[in-house]
């Protein structure tokens, strides 16, 4: 097979498996990081096998859901890439930035050592903020039964992951703990210019959410 070939095989089996999930890292959100990831990445001159293949897999047993295991997508990753006869230095190069990308805490570092991690570290968090980003930390908080918002319990700046994947604050909170955090973790010239306007969004919508709140018009 080809790489293209390979793509399209690894992204149906991607679809197949995380299709109709309920916490917003379904199989849209894996399609949204993609088409980002080739958007910034061709942008960046990064290499595009490694970077598509990353963004299909990146959340293929996401850590949240697995106990805090980060080592599960990886070996997972590792599988299908194993059965598909992707050369070992793809393998280890993707297999890398799924185990070091992911976003576990506001005071834990998740640094990604090459471009094509950076791009893909970016793309994902670019569908953590704005409109789409809105709608996604509403659809986790309902999946893990958070409160939308309670005034009495204020968001908290975790420094462990273990704080982190413990916490129960409201999906507001959420915004403080992570999303409006992300604008200044972006790795690449491309994703800064996109999440500055995705950024402005949220602020506006939270100020809007807070006055709703306490019945102004």
């Amino acid at each position: 097979m080809n790489n293209q070939e390979i793509i399209k095989k690894v992204a149906g089996m991607v679809r197949q498996k995380l299709e109709g999930e309920g916490s917003g890292h379904d199989w849209w959100h894996i399609y949204r990081v993609w088409k980002m990831a080739i958007h910034i990445g061709k942008e960046e001159k990064a290499d595009m096998f490694v970077v598509e293949l990353t963004a299909l897999l990146h959340d293929i047993a996401d850590w949240k859901f697995c106990g805090g295991d980060d080592t599960v997508g990886p070996k997972e990753a590792r599988k299908i890439l194993f059965k598909l006869e992707v050369s070992e230095e793809v393998i280890v190069h993707v297999c890398e930035i799924i185990s070091t990308m992911a976003f576990k805490g506001a005071g834990v570092k998740s640094i990604v050592r090459t471009l094509e991690g950076k791009v893909v570290q970016d793309a994902d968090r670019l569908d953590a903020i704005g409109a789409i980003g809105i709608a996604r930390v509403f659809a986790y908080g309902g999946h893990k039964g958070r409160a939308i918002y309670d005034p009495e319990h204020k968001p908290v700046l975790h420094k462990t992951k273990e704080e982190y994947i413990k916490a129960e604050g409201s999906s507001v909170n959420h915004f403080y703990e992570k999303l409006l955090l992300l604008k200044e973790l972006m790795n690449t010239d491309s994703a800064k210019k996109i999440a500055k306007e995705r950024h402005k969004f949220m602020e506006e919508y939270l100020d809007r959410f807070y006055k709703e709140w306490e019945g102004k018009v």
